[in-house]
């Protein structure tokens, strides 16, 4: 004969004592958690001396129904990645948008755009292109942070490394200055 391995416990059948005490203990917490609840909380007004500053609810640009200028042939353009902030310092909000077209297969090259939203206007419409998709790069990463434009690019030292295996990684950054979007390379970002 086999021992239990386990000792027979004293609560493994349920008695209806078991169920009055279980829902007396449970009205008991509800009871005093709804004695503790937080005061309500209350908004300060601005005085009337305190300038408030304007709304900035301004939505960024969608992606969707933009022309964007790339040549898909028969497929349709993809985005990819987007992010979105305040790039010229007008108060509204531009987005960047990491864009291929949508191959079968392999490893298109992306292409990255600025879109802005004008009033009046449906879409949104790109106003500069950072990256070409001519030059064969693929977007890994891309933020907005602090009016810049981060990204994080995958390339090749040559045309003859195969398109699936990229050998060369640059972290670059776009900032807008005087009328353009500036590139700069991290120091010591570019690899190979």
């Amino acid at each position: 004969m086999q021992q239990s391995v386990v000792p027979e416990l004293a609560h493994d059948h349920t008695r209806p004592i078991h169920w009055v005490a279980t829902a007396t203990a449970v009205a008991g917490v509800v009871a005093f958690t709804s004695l503790l609840q937080p005061h309500p909380a209350t908004a300060a007004q601005p005085s009337a001396a305190q300038p408030t500053s304007a709304p900035t609810s301004a939505a960024p640009p969608a992606t969707t129904g933009v022309d964007f200028p790339l040549d898909c042939g028969p497929v349709t353009a993809v985005v990819q990645r987007k992010a979105s902030g305040d790039l010229d310092g007008d108060g509204r909000p531009e987005t960047v948008a990491t864009v291929h077209c949508d191959a079968g297969m392999g490893t298109p090259p992306d292409a990255l755009y600025v879109l802005v939203q004008a009033s009046g206007d449906q879409h949104a419409r790109v106003v500069a292109t950072l990256v070409e998709p001519k030059a064969r790069f693929t977007v890994s990463s891309l933020t907005v942070t602090d009016a810049a434009i981060h990204a994080t690019l995958l390339g090749y030292s040559s045309p003859d490394i195969a398109s699936c295996c990229p050998d060369v990684t640059e972290s670059v950054k776009w900032q807008w200055k005087n009328g353009a979007f500036i590139r700069s390379t991290s120091a010591g970002a570019a690899d190979s």
